[in-house]
């Protein structure tokens, strides 16, 4: 491992001389700075420096470990020795499951010397396994930014308000369930988080934190708050969604600075009226003014069933043969009738953000809610348990249909799904039942039809078009089988501005699919109505053509001439044995499969406009809102309040769940250590009916003379998409060349298999920055394999014109301790060199000598 051991100042792995401390300084303890949280031994780094390096090393003030390392435990006997320290990282998370999961820290504890580190003001100590605070922890009398979130602490120290220089608390993704009366004690306290715990009341003392400007309590089980809230004069934003609060106090209206009030998904039947005028409060998900809701039961049941009501920091509940119902913080609702479990289950549910590479939407499809993840996976119930997910109205579209979809772990299926909306509150639910879990969201659909098709035939419509008709004679088949019809009507107008000619019109879309992959026995007989304005007395039949589409759409036949048309005043009828998109033309046109699929693209893309809004209480953030255009003028009427900005972006045109990237002219640039930004580039996905809004910090190295950034400035920068890789999209990649052999595409898939939680150390072999590592660790932190190929491919596009790059990635694998893999690559290219030699002796150019050499260059 030489170049990390340059880096580190280390030996290597065969013993080879060390560096000296000059080499060290000036490489790895620079500005005095020491993170090996990216390595998967940096604990053990750390002690072969302290041992080798110690005056080096007890001077170090930022110094970042993983506390997935199995030597931790001996490497925190040494941190008190690091007086000068002021910054520590321990967090968990660096290590993945077999599934990609991110694994918690070892850390249970701290030694007890830890309290003597004088100069530490910043320590964090999330993603770990405590279950109470390191006592130490009372005794660092500089400690101002304390992060323990993600751990398992049920309570804290009754005298945690010693404190004192405390700014930044954060302990959230706890199971803190009350909090000492000490806290109000915290008088320099700015921030706060206490989301997603099991809190159900708060001292009286939280309200002498007067130097609170953000508290964030979401995601608990309030059912009320101290009048006291109202004392925190400096409050700016309080979250208090997710919880069951049943009353707010009025008097936190009163609160001088408060610019947001977070009170979504309570139990509020009825909030005060000062509260209620403030421009700043969200209150949606609230039953406000509705009696106690009822979920549909069994009716022969007349026991009352157990009701559970969860926050949102709670990611399970149990259920048990005696059934019971569920309310989440975010509105979905469970009902298990009695007999449903056999025994005892823990049920575990998530809300995941989807994922356009595994969410796969069929074309017209459009996606109304997250993606819920119930497990266990696979279990069966002896009864069906029923679900009612809430979904944002799809108010503009039409001849569509909202359908529950679940994902099997191979493929996607829609259940039978009712819809409802609740008159007061006018939320719309979808319900449906199921006898195992797993993914669930909502989406809207094209209406879809479906038979079961007998041997002696039968007869299929279209209840958007009763005209549309599939008749589907005797004999037709042997076996039974399923089929579905959906149609897409296509208004005149619509093709004709697509096509800029108003001679084209054409018949709805129509959709055929079966459940067999085998062809009907006997032609199945289609009748589709005449375009608009097409009669049969005034029928050209040289202007009407039958197209076929493929599944994707993406091309169109024209197949007149191999069916036998039949018409009648209103229809034209024909023949066909295999299933897929049919569409009736009628035009001058002779070639008309390319104006088909044009037009077939655009009635999927939606027109989308970027608004750019500066916040008016502190110019330097921004909100960045992807909308359609129809939704701009709401929006920006919403916005008002809070933010201030010009008109919205040039209008472009998406595809639902399409991926693209947004960037600021010249003059603004983005905080570039966000995660989603690449080379000063903001990473969106697009859905129509959800939410794509980020708030971001720009600067201007420009001088503006104190103007604020203007939102205009806005522009998408749209990349081309060749094709999907593994969840990424590149350009065609060869690496090395003909003479000294290829690495394809292909051949560093294959690597990226065999890579695994080494990736980072290799990353780093191969010249990627630390912030880079860190980067792509962020943006994938759900998937190992994403983070591997996101790695590996950054680096190929960045070296791919570099005559070494093959060779330098065999030195990272070695220098990474991958010699497996090394081997694997040089046998690649040893390969990729023969098959090289002998084309050229195939085709008798064989290099005899320099002479010939020269009179081939010539040539």
């Amino acid at each position: 491992m030489q170049k990390m051991a340059e880096l580190l100042g280390l030996r290597d792995e065969c013993g080879e001389g060390t560096l000296g401390a000059p080499a060290l300084a000036g490489s790895c303890l620079a500005d005095n700075r020491l993170n090996l949280d990216v390595y998967p031994d940096g604990c053990r780094r750390f002690l072969q420096l302290f041992k080798e390096q110690q005056g080096e090393v007890v001077r170090v003030e930022f110094l970042r470990l993983s506390s997935n390392d199995c030597l931790l435990d001996t490497t925190l006997d040494s941190l008190p020795h690091l007086k000068h320290l002021k910054s520590l990282v321990l967090k968990g998370g660096h290590a993945r499951d077999e599934f990609g999961s991110c694994q918690h820290g070892s850390l249970t504890s701290l030694p007890p010397d830890f309290g003597n580190l004088s100069c530490l003001t910043h320590l964090d100590l999330s993603f770990n396994r405590l279950s109470t605070l390191p006592n130490c922890i009372l005794h660092l009398p500089s400690l101002s930014v304390l992060l323990v979130s993600h751990n398992s602490l049920v309570t804290l120290p009754e005298d945690f308000g010693r404190l004192s220089k405390l700014t930044f608390f954060s302990a959230m993704k706890n199971q803190l369930k009350d909090l000492p009366q000490s806290i109000g004690e915290l008088s320099m306290l700015q921030d706060l988080d206490l989301s997603e715990n099991a809190l159900e009341l708060l001292p009286e003392e939280v309200g002498n934190l007067h130097n609170c400007t953000e508290l964030d309590l979401s995601g608990n089980r309030l059912l009320n708050i101290p009048d006291s809230l109202a004392n925190l004069k400096s409050l700016r934003r309080l979250h208090l969604h997710s919880n069951l609060l049943v009353t707010v106090p009025a008097s936190l209206a009163n609160l001088p600075n408060l610019s947001r009030l977070d009170l979504q998904n309570n139990c509020l039947r009825a909030i005060p009226a000062e509260i209620q005028a403030l421009p700043f409060v969200h209150v949606r998900g609230n039953p406000l003014g509705e009696t106690e809701p009822s979920l549909q039961a069994d009716k022969s049941s007349t026991r009352k069933l157990k009701r559970l009501f969860l926050a949102s920091g709670e990611g399970s509940f149990t259920v048990t043969s005696e059934g019971c119902r569920v309310v989440l913080a975010c509105g979905i609702h469970f009902y298990f009738p009695p007999g449903a479990a056999s025994g005892p289950l823990r049920i575990h549910f998530r809300s995941l953000t989807p994922d356009p590479q595994w969410v796969k939407l069929r074309h017209h499809d459009v996606l109304l809610s997250a993606v819920l993840e119930l497990q266990p996976h696979g279990v069966q119930f002896q009864q069906e348990v029923q679900i009612w997910m809430p979904y944002i109205s799809p108010q503009t579209l039409h001849q569509h249909e909202v359908v529950v979809r679940t994902f099997s772990g191979q493929s996607w299926s829609d259940l039978r799904t009712r819809v409802k909306r609740k008159r007061k509150s006018k939320k719309c639910v979808a319900h449906c039942c199921v006898l195992h879990f797993s993914w669930f969201l909502v989406v809207s659909r094209l209406v879809q039809n479906e038979c079961k098709v007998p041997a002696e035939g039968t007869l299929l419509f279209s209840s958007v078009d009763p005209n549309i008709k599939v008749i589907f004679p005797p004999g037709v088949t042997k076996e039974p089988r399923s089929v579905k019809l959906q149609v897409l009507p296509v208004s005149a107008e619509e093709i004709q501005e697509i096509t800029a000619n108003a001679g084209c019109r054409a018949s709805p879309l129509l959709y055929l699919s079966q459940d067999s992959t085998v062809d009907f026995l006997k032609p199945v007989r289609i009748q589709l109505p005449l375009p608009p304005g097409v009669t049969g007395l005034n029928l050209d039949q040289s202007r009407l053509h039958i197209l076929h589409g493929d599944l994707e759409g993406q091309t169109w036949n024209d197949i007149t001439s191999e069916v036998v048309l039949e018409f009648t005043h209103l229809y034209a009828v024909f023949e066909v044995t295999h299933f897929s998109w049919y569409w009736l033309w009628y035009t001058t046109k002779t070639y008309i499969g390319g104006i088909a699929k044009k037009v077939y693209e655009r009635l999927r893309l939606y027109q989308v406009n970027f608004i750019a809004l500066q916040r008016k209480k502190d110019p330097e953030q921004v909100l960045l809102q992807c909308v359609p255009k129809h939704k701009v003028e709401p929006v920006l009427k919403k916005l008002q309040d809070r933010y201030r900005g010009p008109e919205p972006s040039d209008m472009v045109e998406m595809f639902e769940g399409e991926q693209f990237f947004a960037a600021f002219e010249r003059g603004i640039s983005i905080d570039m250590d966000r995660p989603d930004c690449v080379d000063g580039r903001l990473s969106f996905i697009f859905y129509s009916h959800l939410k794509n809004m980020k708030e971001i910090y720009v600067t201007s190295p420009v001088d503006r003379k104190g103007q604020a950034v203007k939102g205009q400035q806005l522009k998408p920068r749209w990349d081309e998409n060749p094709g999907p890789l593994n969840g990424f999209s590149f350009p065609p990649l060869n690496l090395g060349n003909a003479e000294t052999g290829y690495l394809t595409q292909a051949n560093l898939l294959s690597i990226a298999r065999r890579v695994g939680a080494d990736w980072q150390s290799i990353g780093l072999n191969l010249g990627l920055t630390y912030q880079q590592i860190e980067r792509i660790g962020y943006n994938n932190r759900e998937d190992l394999n994403k983070q591997i190929l996101d790695m590996l491919f950054s680096w190929a596009q960045q070296n791919s014109e570099d005559p070494g790059c093959v060779s330098k990635l065999i030195a990272a694998m070695k220098e990474s301790g991958r010699q497996d893999i090394a081997d694997e690559v040089e046998a690649i290219i040893e390969l990729g060199r023969q098959k090289y030699s002998e084309s050229i002796r195939r085709v008798g150019l064989e290099q005899e000598s320099s002479t010939e050499d020269s009179a081939i260059a010539m040539v």
